[in-house]
């Protein structure tokens, strides 16, 4: 049976998913790329705005969001811990 993950790792699951999809994806499609019920999504992109890790832009009526600088230096930041960890063996 396959662990839970913790809060760090659904941020960098979000974050990661909105970095492929070219820095620009629908609130829906992040719900099912990072496999969490709307609520908890609402709750995780609410603090990612607040951190200024994402932002919302709207275009042609339609809300995207994207990773801010800051949000692409955490998750670049991030990714280096996540490797340093999996070395060692403490993932």
């Amino acid at each position: 049976m396959a662990e839970r993950r913790n809060k760090f790792q659904i941020i960098l699951d979000i974050l990661a998913l909105i970095q492929r999809k070219g820095n620009r994806i629908k609130p829906t499609h992040i719900l099912y790329g990072s496999n969490l019920s709307h609520d908890r999504l609402k709750k995780y992109v609410s603090e990612l705005e607040q951190k200024g890790l994402v932002e919302m832009i709207t275009e042609k009526g339609h809300n995207f969001y994207k990773i801010t600088e800051k949000g692409a230096k955490f998750l670049e930041e991030a990714k280096k811990i996540k490797e340093l960890t999996d070395a060692f063996g403490l993932s």
